[in-house]
């Protein structure tokens, strides 16, 4: 009988210490196949690419593990790994551990859980796991419990249709983590600015800033469990639909 195949993906790339760390952690529960970016390819998201072909370059095979890297995004990684790559159909698909939080608005942005939602859209149980630490040698170690537990209960149990689940965890204090918690996404935004400046050449160019505004702080949001110590667990899906707006836009459109 097959040993359960997990699909690795991630947006740091797939030298990233926090794919080392999650493909390890997932070898414990079955066939692993890591498909993951060629270089770093945070803030991505959703996108794909279409304007050249992809190439992928084989780094390891060994038994039960497969490692290779493609020169596109992180939903390429996806795409290309579950149609040519997977001996069979994955039955786990994980993204991370990203360096750095994908905690509220940031989950738009995310190439990270842009690799879960394609994964979610696809009929896959997909988890995206991130640690608000963008060190290259963050601690991962804290992490690896909560990993676990969510893993095998995801195999287990397998999760609601449409739903994948957007896993953040704090940087450990001294005291290390105080427990999970699910959560919803906290309402919050980026506040961007172009910084202006010139070149060596005199030629100018801009360079993206930005400041973190979240007011909402609830205890029920993610942002509110990181800032305390907890491990966030949000239930996300790909569908935008607002339905609650459904008959205000309706009478606003037609009345």
């Amino acid at each position: 009988m097959n040993k359960p195949l997990i699909l690795i993906t991630n947006d740091d790339g797939f030298s990233s210490k926090g794919l080392r760390v999650l493909d390890e952690v997932a070898q414990e529960f079955g066939d692993v196949v890591v498909m993951a970016p060629e270089r770093n390819s945070s803030g991505m998201g959703h996108s794909i690419t279409t304007n050249r072909p992809l190439r992928v370059r084989t780094i390891k095979i060994a038994d039960g593990l497969q490692v290779y890297a493609c020169d596109g995004t992180p939903v390429d990684c996806v795409k290309i790994a579950t149609e040519y790559f997977c001996p069979r159909r994955a039955d786990l698909v994980l993204s991370g551990i990203n360096h750095g939080s994908n905690s509220s608005i940031n989950v738009i942005y995310s190439g990270t859980m842009g690799a879960v939602v394609e994964s979610t859209i696809n009929g896959y149980d997909a988890v995206g796991f991130s640690l608000l630490d963008h060190r290259d040698d963050a601690d991962f170690e804290p992490c690896i419990p909560y990993i676990r537990q969510i893993i095998g209960k995801v195999l287990e149990n397998g999760l609601p249709t449409n739903v994948s689940l957007n896993v953040n965890f704090p940087k450990p204090g001294t005291d290390g983590l105080k427990g999970m918690r699910i959560c919803r996404e906290a309402q919050a935004m980026w506040a961007d600015s172009f910084e202006k400046r010139i070149d060596p050449n005199g030629r100018p160019y801009w360079w993206l800033t930005g400041k973190f505004i979240c007011d909402d702080l609830e205890e029920d949001t993610d942002e509110w469990a990181l800032a305390n110590g907890y491990v966030s667990v949000v239930p996300i899906h790909p569908d935008y639909t607002r339905y609650d707006a459904i008959p205000e836009v309706k009478n606003m459109l037609f009345n």
